[in-house]
């Protein structure tokens, strides 16, 4: 499981732009090693993608994303110093593929955006959020 949902729209007004929804409801849209390296892969993709000429990054649910899964760190407390750092250092691909495509990156941010959730926030070229968020 990716943790994400991709549609890309082929005809109409909206052909070209990519939808990314982060898709762990459960847990407010929370990363982990998972759906960070899924997200990253996808993302670089992306750069490669003629077809995509916007993307927008939203959550499903009530939150756009809660930062990084708790039962992740939890995981994560046993790790070795370089296992934290290479752990970090991913997180930071992530980033560094959303801030870096060439193609704009609109964040619908449809709730609250925690911790991590902010980097993402952070990383797009435009936000539009609700009111709630």
């Amino acid at each position: 499981m990716s943790g994400y949902i991709k549609e890309l729209k082929t005809s109409g007004e909206e052909a070209g732009v990519c939808y990314i929804t982060l898709n762990r409801p459960e847990v407010h849209n929370a990363f982990n090693d998972e759906m960070i390296a899924a997200l990253t892969e996808e993302f670089l993709g992306l750069e490669r993608d003629d077809s995509v000429r916007v993307v927008v990054l939203t959550g499903e649910g009530k939150s756009f994303c809660a930062g990084a899964d708790l039962n992740w760190m939890k995981r994560m407390k046993d790790y070795s110093m370089e296992e934290n750092i290479a752990d970090s250092k991913k997180l930071a691909g992530l980033f560094h593929a959303i801030n870096n495509l060439s193609k704009p990156v609109i964040g619908k941010v449809n709730g609250a955006a925690l911790g991590g959730g902010v980097g993402l926030v952070a990383c797009c070229d435009f936000v539009i959020a609700s009111e709630s968020a």
